[in-house]
């Protein structure tokens, strides 16, 4: 009898005896790329549109290596202080408190920033000694050079085709990462993640995303933003919890997505046409 034990199976066994992991289909080879780029400590880029997995996957993927993840939401008042840290007032005096990128760099966490093309370059330019060979963290104020820990991983997501029109990161930032391109799933796999997260019955959860991809069309009539996953699990939510499909779908899905009177109006008929 040969009584040798696979470690792929050691490593689903270890897995299944933690919390619960996140849910998350996968659609192509993205869970073995990241793996690897997580092994040989390389820097990750996830690009894709808002709302199609790019922030599920990384908590799915921080579950699945056993790291902690701490999560940075980037904006245009995000400083090189709110990332790295700042000297503050405490009961015995001034205190030195680290920001959540120190914290990462310490614990061996992955450190997610998403959006990060809408902080300012001035504080972008803070992760650069963290995303090549180096894996340093300069804090100037302290004078501490602060090797990352094991395990430490800099991940960071933006969607190209909003950002495009807006701003864009710099090619010095860009050529730090290996890039994984994300796109909405296939229908089949996004009806699936509509039924199960937004609790609702497989008939509801097709006609959901068969909407959702009619009003993707709509880009090309000027829609800015296309319904995402996430708003089409929203609308399920509210449509599974009484809420009349259509007033659902209009409230969770139309309203966040334009004011222009002429593609509230499209959307509108849209719904009208798919809930009959």
């Amino acid at each position: 009898m040969n009584d040798r034990i696979d470690p792929d199976l050691d490593l689903d066994l270890d897995l299944a005896a933690r919390a619960e992991a996140p849910y998350y289909l996968p659609s192509g080879g993205e869970v073995a790329l990241f793996e690897q780029c997580h092994a040989r400590q390389l820097a990750v880029m996830l690009k894709g549109p808002t709302g199609c997995g790019k922030t599920r996957f990384v908590e799915y993927m921080a579950w699945r290596l056993d790291r902690p993840l701490i999560t940075i939401s980037c904006h245009d008042d995000l400083s090189a202080s709110d990332l790295v840290g700042r000297f503050l007032i405490g009961a015995q005096g001034t205190e030195w408190h680290d920001g959540p990128l120190t914290r990462a760099v310490r614990e061996g966490a992955i450190c997610y920033l998403d959006e990060v093309v809408e902080a300012r370059q001035d504080t972008v330019v803070v992760i650069h000694p963290l995303s090549d060979h180096r894996r340093m963290l300069p804090i100037d104020k302290t004078g501490e050079l602060l090797p990352a820990a094991p395990g430490f991983q800099l991940v960071v997501s933006y969607n190209p085709g909003y950002q495009r029109m807006l701003k864009d990161m710099k090619p010095s930032t860009r050529q730090r990462f290996v890039a994984l391109d994300f796109a909405f799933p296939s229908q089949e796999q996004e009806t699936a993640i509509v039924e199960r997260e937004g609790g609702a019955p497989y008939s509801l959860a097709h006609a959901l995303v068969t909407l959702g991809r009619r009003l993707r069309t709509l880009q090309d009539r000027g829609l800015a933003e296309v319904p995402s996953t996430r708003l089409l699990i929203a609308a399920a939510r509210l449509a599974s919890s009484g809420i009349a499909v259509h007033q659902a779908c209009y409230a969770a899905i139309v309203a966040p997505l334009s004011d222009e009177p002429s593609l509230v109006a499209a959307m509108r008929d849209l719904v009208d046409a798919s809930f009959v």
